[in-house]
């Protein structure tokens, strides 16, 4: 069954995806109608602003949500195995849209992103080592909020609530013993939201970095294959999902 988090954040995120989703459908009548840009790209940088808005109300809310079940995030009920399987930390991998960009750069249609400048990616390179360097940093913290977990302290308080309990203590002391595991237990949590928090900013960190370097076409058309990319994701994770029910 699942938790009062999980369902509101499962609401949340069937909304949000369908938003996302009409957001596209605008990006894509922006960069098929080049008339609407009359005003230099003003329709291209609001474009923009609505897409990075919806990102932050994203983040906004799940802050708020992974504050009272951070394990959640870790855990998700609202995505697909096929998403489960691409997380990095509750999210997206910062370096995905490094790799994006190149994609886009380099692709033989030929958009927008291929007229980026040299100073453009000279700037998108130098982004790219200082976001890596976070998403070690982010790494590192991981690892040791795991190591944390057979931290000495640890092992012997689950070694006294089990003698408590085997030894038939008095209830004044199981209760005591237990206070002290829920204390540690909700260290670790804090310590899980902490880095959850350390990966969304490296998130945020890279969407705002690309944007700042990118013209707003260019913007809109990188923001069009990312938002792409996340909803395809999710389609293609459902329709694995009903094959597999089918199947038994």
């Amino acid at each position: 069954m699942n938790t009062q988090i999980e369902e509101k954040f499962s609401d949340f995120y069937d909304k949000w995806m369908g938003q996302l989703e009409d957001l596209l459908q605008l990006l894509l009548v922006v960069t098929r109608d080049h008339s609407q840009s009359q005003d230099g790209g003003y329709n291209y940088e609001a474009m923009v602003n609505k897409l990075t808005a919806h990102h932050k109300e994203y983040y906004t809310f799940k802050w708020a949500a992974a504050h009272e079940d951070v394990l959640a995030f870790f855990v998700p009920v609202w995505l697909s195995p096929l998403q489960n399987a691409y997380l990095w930390v509750t999210g997206w991998k910062p370096s995905m849209a490094f790799r994006l960009v190149e994609t886009l750069r380099t692709a033989p249609a030929g958009g927008s992103l291929a007229g980026m400048t040299a100073e453009q990616v000279k700037k998108i390179e130098a982004l790219k080592v200082k976001i890596k360097m976070e998403e070690e940093r982010v790494e590192r913290e991981m690892e040791r909020q795991q190591v944390a977990v057979a931290d000495r302290n640890m092992v012997e308080l689950a070694a006294l609530e089990r003698i408590a309990k085997k030894n038939g203590g008095s209830a004044a002391a199981v209760s005591q013993v237990n206070g002290l595991v829920e204390v540690a237990v909700k260290g670790m949590l804090g310590g899980l939201e902490k880095v959850m928090k350390m990966a969304d900013c490296a998130r945020l960190k890279t969407l705002k970095g690309v944007l700042d370097v990118l013209t707003p076409m260019q913007s809109v058309e990188f923001l069009v294959a990312t938002s792409m990319l996340q909803i395809q994701m999710r389609k293609w994770g459902k329709k694995r999902e009903k094959c597999d029910e089918i199947k038994t």
